[in-house]
């Protein structure tokens, strides 16, 4: 069994086609991911677990400078593990552990992508991690199943969201793709959503240098609904592997009455089937257990119950991943942390 550090770009294929293919593989780990990032202040590693030249496991960790006391080391849906597997699992921590500390990382944060299960809590907290009181990555999210045809997947729509999808073509709404040309009319919807909804967003570069990463290579898609060439709303979703995710969404003020966001997402869930992707995750919802979702969501305001309502309707399941959990290297600092300091703010959400 092999332990290293990847570099170049061969390596960086490699791992992605492992990624791909595990199980809890996630884009997140990929290694363009870890480009997107570098671009905007982090740093990325890649290591990997080999056995007979093949991967079989690993993890993509993101280190920051913090506050001149040293860095954070931070593995969002990663790392790609089976856990249970000490011997493995214990090769590859010892080995981010080395770096981290080489990186004089104050913590290591990981975010597996994996169910909320409490043999894996065990297993976890037996590594010395322990449950974090700051999650990054939205610990709940709808998943849609888009292996069936596409009969089957809009029957298994709540009929509202059907016959939303079809009124809005009814009301004159067309889908079209955008390029990285049209970047600056998305960032815009993005302004006013957030506005709207009180969200901050990011830069317009950090979306131009997504699509510009992701795109060339068939594995992100623009999609604008527009209406008498007006844009009415827009949407960039990403596919890795067999996996689609709506990661980026906004909308404008007008015209919201022709349901522009329903068949703007009907067409993208149309293009990751068009790849061959068997899931499409429509991103975060509320933090709760699915009945206390399915009693509250109309009388529920504010953080993610608008986007709870809207998600509810595609026919997916609510999927609950375990969270996320520190591991800690200066313990004096850390507190200081739970103290005071926003690291929510400076950690990368998707």
């Amino acid at each position: 069994m092999l332990v290293r550090l990847l570099e170049g770009l061969a390596a960086h294929k490699a791992w992605d086609s492992f990624l791909a293919s595990f199980t809890s593989g996630h884009l997140l780990q990929s290694s363009r991911w870890g480009r997107l990032k570098e671009e905007f202040g982090w740093e990325a590693s890649l290591i990997t677990v080999e056995e007979g030249g093949d991967i079989i496991a690993g993890a993509q960790v993101l280190f920051r400078p913090f506050l001149r006391f040293g860095s954070i080391a931070y593995i969002p849906k990663g790392p790609a593990v089976d856990f249970s597997n000490r011997k493995v699992t214990e090769a590859l921590l010892s080995t981010i552990h080395c770096l981290a500390k080489s990186r004089n990382a104050l913590f290591l944060k990981i975010e597996p992508e994996a169910l909320e299960d409490p043999s894996l809590d065990a297993l976890l907290r037996s590594y010395g991690f322990f449950p974090s009181p700051q999650t990054i990555q939205p610990r709940s999210s709808i998943v849609i199943d888009i292996s069936p045809d596409l009969e089957e997947i809009m029957m298994r729509m709540k009929p509202k969201t059907r016959y939303n999808i079809r009124l809005s073509s009814k009301k004159g709404v067309i889908v079209k793709e955008g390029g990285r040309d049209e970047i600056p009319a998305f960032y815009r919807l993005l302004e006013i959503t957030g506005k709207r909804d009180k969200f901050s967003i990011r830069s317009k570069e950090y979306y131009e240098t997504a699509y510009s990463l992701f795109a060339p290579l068939g594995l992100a898609k623009l999609l604008f609904a527009t209406y008498e060439g007006k844009v009415l709303a827009g949407l960039m979703a990403f596919a890795f592997g067999r996996k689609a995710y709506y990661l980026y969404g906004a909308s404008s003020n007008e015209e919201r009455h022709r349901m522009p966001n329903y068949l703007l997402q009907w067409e993208a869930i149309k293009w990751a089937k068009s790849l061959g992707c068997i899931t499409y995750d429509l991103g975060g919802v509320p933090d709760e257990e699915e009945e206390v979702l399915e009693r509250d969501f109309l009388k529920r305001k504010g953080g993610l119950w608008g986007l709870y309502r809207f998600k509810r309707g595609w026919g997916g399941k609510v999927v609950r991943c375990i969270g996320a959990y520190d591991y800690v290297y200066s313990p004096h600092f850390y507190i200081l942390v739970q103290f005071g300091i926003k690291l929510k703010s400076l950690l990368p959400s998707s």
